[in-house]
Parts: structure tokens; sequence; C-alpha cells
């Protein structure tokens, strides 16, 4: 009920405030158009409160200098354009202008503006009954902004803005009619953004008004900052009940040295007094364009204490014939002492303001207004057909033909030429980078202009710093040296600890400076790297000494095999020959060859080939040797210890030819398993890399499950060959094969525990030429201690190489035995 009340209370007064006739003032000026006009004269306070409707007396709330200057801009621009024989010939603008001094209280001043008299009418109805205004200048907040805007907005009344920069004004969904001569906060948070990159600037605070505008800057900031180094440490709003004291304790305690103040004048000079205060010293503080040109704060008592202030200004632009207009309102007033009253229900409250005083104040957002104004006016030029002598006063002029005009303006201004962009964002102008010099002034250091001709640039000599004249830093922790990882401590990214990459790792600050990267298998790195140095290739190639010696050997054994067969095949049918197995010791001597081919493949670069080849002959035609040295070691066995006792099996040996069966047999087998073998599982170059080394060994990766029957087999052969060859060293000399094959296994055996045993614990470089030494070797036991004694004996002791010779040691060993 009681807000019933009150709304019906609020009516009354607005249509009292409507109605009321309206003197002749400063206020309003006569024209064939006018233009609306909102200026906040004076600010009320955050903590003013009513227990009832009524107006606000704007006179009882603190005076704004700079606002009272661009008020007198806005009514020296209509001034000028009535005066040009160029724009706007023989038409007159006027204006009504209104001090709105809160941002949502207000309404009064937009309802006059809108009504025709006393009545505003539907949106439907006859554009004859509209009020004559055709566009508003206004209003310098954007709190203020969002409050009216609405109400022009649905009949599409241009609201060209010289100070309201949120973001929010740029959506023409929501604000069709809306332009500004002021560039959005978008574009001041980037300037903002470039200077603390330009210092390094990374541990920083954003204190801003409690309104649209500050929390607008700051959302803009947030996302600014989101994919760079810099860190908010502290954020905090700013009104009339702030708390500076624990403000400045939490930026003391965050060891914040550089603060963005984003608010207006008002606010921004009561944080900086607290700051003086409060004893705040030795901080970087970035004013924003609302207040980077402040007249009086530059010299107040203490303010070089708090630090240094920078900040980012429109350029001053000096308008000519201003500071005359300014002078002959002074004249004017003075004769005329009775307008210094109530005029337009509004009360300047300005009777101690002096023409120097006006023209001396702040100038920021003054050339917005002078443009806004002329945007305004060459619209109008455009709907009325205007000549170079007249206008064509019959066309019908509404405010969405304004609008239209308006969103095409391109002219030029004092050197500026005047275009908005397709959200009513202006296309031109630039931001002058200001230091609060020792002499109280904002001194330009630096510039940016706007795209397309993109520049910015600061004058760092011209900057006198309040620490040591040196660069002010601001961080949160140092950066890490070269080969440390960050850490990262808490939620802000710029607080972190170092630790350094270990050994086989590097960090890429650039790309990620908080984890340490591991090398590839082909890499190495010492402790605290920030590359990775390719691992040296090993391998073994053909012209190493080590191979060269190694291939030698074997061309000498494949050399010696041959020797040894001719020395067999001259001497067929000798005792000796006949012993050693006749003609299967040309097969022996065939697959001693053939074994020997895998040794060339254990050099070079390991290929699928090379891998196949460095085990498949020696393993396939080394079997075969063995299975004939189990037949030999059989068959001695057998014909001196077995033969007697069983007969029919040595008849049916002999008769089917059961060596070479078995030979036949084994060797199917053995080439079965191993063709099953390689294709299931082929072997296939590797690589071995160990962290402590620098090398990666080149090698042949073997799958041993897929090798598993093959040496299976062949371990069995060798078994057996073994106890057949034991069992036979009691044998007459001339025949005891058996000894030397037994000795010939025992090596073999030897030989390849060793290599296994290197293979395994080692890794090393030469494990490929222990391998072919190890294949070598085994052949070259069978070599010298089975064929080379019989080669002795068929070249050296021919009287041992005779029939005789072997029937008296068969006879020997028979009386022997006999015993």
């Amino acid at each position: 009920m009681n807000g019933i009340l009150a709304q019906v209370c609020l009516l009354g007064y607005l249509l009292q405030a409507l109605t009321e006739p309206v003197p002749a003032s400063e206020f309003v000026l006569d024209g064939d158009f006018f233009l609306g006009g909102l200026f906040d004269i004076h600010q009320v306070s955050d903590g003013l409160s009513q227990d009832r409707p009524q107006a606000f007396a704007c006179s009882s709330q603190p005076f704004i200098l700079s606002s009272y200057r661009r008020f007198q801009m806005m009514r020296f621009s209509v001034e000028e354009i009535n005066n040009s024989t160029n724009l706007l010939p023989n038409v007159t603008l006027g204006y009504k202008i209104f001090d709105h001094c809160s941002d949502r209280q207000n309404f009064p001043d937009v309802f006059n503006l809108i009504s025709v008299n006393g009545f505003i009418k539907p949106w439907n109805e006859s554009p004859k009954n509209t009020s004559k205004m055709i566009a508003v200048v206004g209003t310098y907040t954007s709190t203020a902004t969002l409050s009216f805007a609405p109400l022009l907005m649905k009949d599409l009344i241009p609201l060209v803005s010289y100070g309201a920069s949120s973001s929010v004004f740029s959506k023409k969904c929501q604000f069709p009619s809306f332009l500004r001569t002021i560039h959005p906060n978008k574009d001041v948070i980037k300037v903002i953004l470039m200077i603390l990159k330009e210092f390094d600037w990374r541990w920083v605070s954003f204190l801003h008004i409690n309104d649209d505008y500050g929390r607008d800057g700051l959302d803009l900031f947030i996302k600014s900052i989101a994919d760079t180094k810099i860190c908010l440490a502290y954020r905090n709003s700013l009104d009339t009940y702030t708390d500076y004291t624990k403000i400045f304790r939490l930026m003391n305690s965050l060891r914040v040295n550089v603060t963005i103040v984003f608010a207006p004048e008002w606010t921004a000079e009561a944080l900086i007094k607290a700051a003086i205060k409060h004893n705040i010293i030795n901080k970087v503080w970035i004013a924003v364009d609302a207040w980077s040109l402040h007249k009086m704060l530059p010299k107040e008592n203490g303010i070089r204490e708090i630090g240094t202030i920078i900040g980012i200004a429109e350029p001053v632009i000096t308008i000519p014939g201003f500071n005359d207009f300014i002078y002959s309102l002074e004249a004017r007033y003075q004769q005329e002492d009775a307008n210094k009253g109530k005029v337009c229900n509004q009360i300047c409250n300005c009777t101690n303001v002096t023409a120097q005083d006006i023209i001396n104040a702040d100038p920021s957002f003054s050339f917005s207004v002078y443009a806004a104004v002329y945007a305004i006016g060459h619209a109008l030029h455009a709907v009325l057909q205007c000549g170079v002598d007249t206008c064509n006063i019959s066309v019908p002029v509404h405010p969405h033909m304004i609008l239209t005009e308006l969103k095409r303006s391109n002219f030029s201004l004092l050197n500026q030429r005047v275009q908005f962009d397709e959200n009513g964002d202006p296309k031109y102008g630039s931001y002058s980078i200001v230091f609060w010099n020792q002499s109280g002034e904002a001194e330009e250091v630096g510039f940016y202009s706007f795209p397309p001709s993109f520049q910015f640039f600061i004058n760092k000599s011209k900057i006198k710093w309040h620490e040591n004249g040196e660069v002010p830093v601001s961080f949160c922790s140092h950066e890490c040296s070269e080969g440390f990882a960050k850490k990262q401590e808490g939620t802000h990214k710029c607080c972190f600890n170092c630790t350094i990459c270990q050994r086989g790792t590097y960090i890429n600050s650039t790309a990620n400076p908080y984890d340490c990267i591991s090398c590839k298998e082909t890499e190495w790195s010492e402790e605290g790297s920030t590359s990775c140095n390719l691992r040296l290739v090993e391998y073994i190639p053909f012209s190493h000494g080590g191979a060269v010696v190694i291939i030698v050997g074997t061309l000498i054994f494949v050399c010696l095999t041959v020797a040894v067969s001719v020395l067999f095949v001259r001497n067929y049918k000798s005792p000796v020959a006949k012993s050693a197995g006749g003609p299967m010791c040309f097969l022996i001597l065939a697959c001693l060859s053939l074994s020997s081919i895998s040794v060339f493949f254990n050099f070079g670069k390991p290929t699928p080939a090379f891998c196949v080849l460095r085990y498949f002959p020696f393993l396939l035609f080394f079997t075969i040797c063995i299975a004939c040295f189990l037949v030999r070691s059989f068959q001695i066995v057998y014909v001196f210890k077995i033969a007697s006792k069983y007969p029919i099996l040595l008849n049916w040996w002999m008769k089917y030819h059961g060596q070479w069966l078995f030979i036949i047999v084994i060797f199917v087998i053995q080439a079965s398993l191993l063709i099953h073998g390689y294709s299931s599982s082929p072997p296939k170059p590797g690589n071995i890399t160990l962290p402590a080394t620098k090398t990666v060994k080149l090698i042949c990766d073997q799958n041993v499950q897929a090798m598993s029957g093959f040496l299976i087999l062949f371990s069995v052969l060798c078994f057996l060959c073994f106890i057949f060859s034991y069992m036979g060293k009691d044998l007459p000399k001339n025949y005891n094969e058996a000894k030397s094959i037994t000795f010939c296994l025992l090596q073999l055996v030897i030989i390849w525990i060793i290599y296994a045993t290197t293979h395994l614990l080692y890794h090393a470089y030469y494990t490929s030429a222990l391998s072919a030494l190890a294949v070598l070797c085994s052949l070259y036991s069978f070599l010298f201690w089975y064929f080379l004694p019989k080669c002795y004996i068929i070249l050296l002791q021919p009287e041992r190489n005779t029939q005789q010779y072997f029937l008296s040691l068969i006879q020997s060993y028979t009386e022997m035995s006999s015993f």
C-alpha cells in the first residue's frame, strides 16, 4: 500500500514539473528544432536516502566543475552551428538541458524531453503529435544512461552519449538508437593492458566504482588478461561506504605495487585522498580517462608520496572560440544577476565559478560533447536537404530520420574524421598517455592511435618514477631461471615455486612454463635443460675395426672349410676320412660354411632383412651340424657297445640309411619351426636407450617366445649329442670322435653362456660384435677340434692313416673289452 501511495505522489510531482512554465535560462534555447541535453552538473551522493517521494534538489549536491564545462560546451556548440553559414543555413537549433544529478532518480528530465504539452504519447500515435526534440546528448555515466535509454529506444530517438562507455551499449538489439562519441571500455582496457605489458607489471589490483561502468571494466579486464602473464591480485568496488583502511591493508599484504582505478573523478578523488591520509607510499596508480586529467588532485598535498600516477586520457583538443564564449557568458551574467535564481526548475548554484575556472577545468570529454552536437547537426543538415544558402524546412523531420543519417556520419571536425561503426561506436580518435609530474600537471608522455593507423608509444624518459628513478616492479613470484618449471601456488598463475627439470626432461617456457616435458627415446638432456639433444646413434658399421677382424676371420674360416673339404675329397677312401663320417663330413663342412653367413648380418645398420638373417642361417645349418654329430656319436657308440646285443637294429639302420633319414627329419622340423616363428613374429629393428647415456643403440628386437620352438629343438639335439659322445669317450683313438664332439659341445655352451650374460647385463655397444664372435667361435671350435686333428694325421702322420693301423687299434680295444 505504501508503495502505491509513493508512486501516486511521484506521478503528481512529475505532472506538476512537466506542466510548469519554463523561463528563459542557460538551460533552454528556442529554435526550429531542439536537442535534449543531460549533464550531471551536480552529483547525488550514494548515501542519500528518502522517506517519501520528492524531487531532488540537485543544487544541494556537490558541484562538478568538469561537468559544468561540458554543459557549457554543448551550449557553445549549438550557438556555433546557429552562427554558421555552411551548416544548417537559415535553421536555428534550440536545446533543453537538464542537470541529471542522479543516476537512477532523474526521470522528470527525460519525461520533459519526450513529452508534448505535458503529455507522453504512445508510440503508435500520429507523428504530428510528437515532440520537436530530434535527439538527445548525454548522459555522462553508464548507469544513468541505462536507466532512461529504453524510453528513447522505443521511438528510435537518437541518444548520442559523450561519456557512457559500458560495453552493453554496443548491442544494437537492445539499444538500436544509441551512439556515442567516446570509445567503449574495451578500448580503455586494451590500452591499460598495453601499459602493463610495456613495463612488465604482472601483479596488479583493480579498484572500480560500484556501478555498471565499473563492473563492465572489471569484467573486460579479467577477460583480457586470461591468456597473458598478468594476474589480478586484488579487486574491490568503491562507493560512499568503502572501507579504505581494509583495502590498503590487503594491498600491502599482497605486495601489490600497481593499482588500476576504474572510476569517475569524484570516486577516484576520494580514493587518492584516502591513500594520502593512510600514508600509502611507492605505488603505481593507473588512471582511466574519467579522471586522468583532474586539475586539482595532482596538486594535492602529499600526492607525491603515494607513488607515480600514469593515466589514459582523450587528447586535449583546443576548440576555437570556446574561451571567448565563456568570457562573454561571465560578462552577461554580471549584468543579468537575476538569472542566478531558479531557472527551469533548476538552480545552477555556480555563483562563485569564474570564466577562468570553467576554462581551466578538466577538459575530459569536451570534444566528445562537441562532436555529438555536430554529428546531430550534420544529420539534420542531410534530412533537410540543405544546400549552400538554405534548407528545405517543409521536409517533415522525425527522430528516426536523424538516426539514419547519424549512422552515415562522415565529416571532418578539427582534423578528426567523425564516423560511427555498426555498433554506434566511434571510428576515430586516439588516447594520450599522461604522467602526473612534479608541477602538478598531466604531462603527455605517449599515445595510442586506433586502427587503421595503429600506433602505441611511451617516452619512458619523461616519467620520473618514485623509486630511485627506476621502473617499479610488481610481481608475485620472480620468474624462474632457465630449465626450471613453475609450480603454481594457490589460485594465481603468477604465484609459483621453481623446480628444476630432471635429466631426460626439458622445459619450454613459451609453450608451457608449468610442466617438464620428457625427451623422446632418441633424445637426451641434462638436468635443467630447455631443449633435448639427439642421442648419438650407435651400431657397428662394416668399417669398424672389430667388424673387419671378425669378417676377415669368417672368410678365413670359409677358406679353411674349403681346404679341409678338398683334403678330404683327395683322401676320401682313407680310413681317417671314413672314420670322420665319410660323405657326412662334407655335409657338416658345408653347413658350417653356410652357418657363417649369420656373422655378416651382425654389422651395419639393422634392417628387417638383416635382423632375420642375423640368426636364421646359423640356427638352421648349425642344427644340421649338431644332428650330424649326434648321428656320428650314436653310430660309434652303437657299433662298439650295442650292436652285438641288437644286431637286427643295426641291419635296419644300415639298410634304410637311418642316419640320413634322421638328418632330413631334423632339417624339415627345424626349418618349419624357423619359418613359422619368423613369420608370426619376425625380428625387427629396435633401439636401447638408457637415461644415463647420451646414445641410442640400434638392435634387432628378437621375440624370445617366437624363437622358443627351434631353440628347444637345438638344445635337445645338443644334449643328446653330448650324452652319446660322452658314452664313447673310451673307444679307440682313431674312432674316438666322441671325445672331440664332447669337447666342442662344452666349448659351445661356454661361449653362449658368456654372450648371454654380457648381453643381459650390459647391453653394450659391442653386443652385436660379441654375437658375431660367438657364432664364429662356435664354428671354429668344431672345425679345429673335430676336423683339424684328422687333417694333421692325413698330412703329417700317414702311417696312422692305414687299414692295418686301424685294425690293430680295434683288435687291441676288443682284447681289452674281453677282460
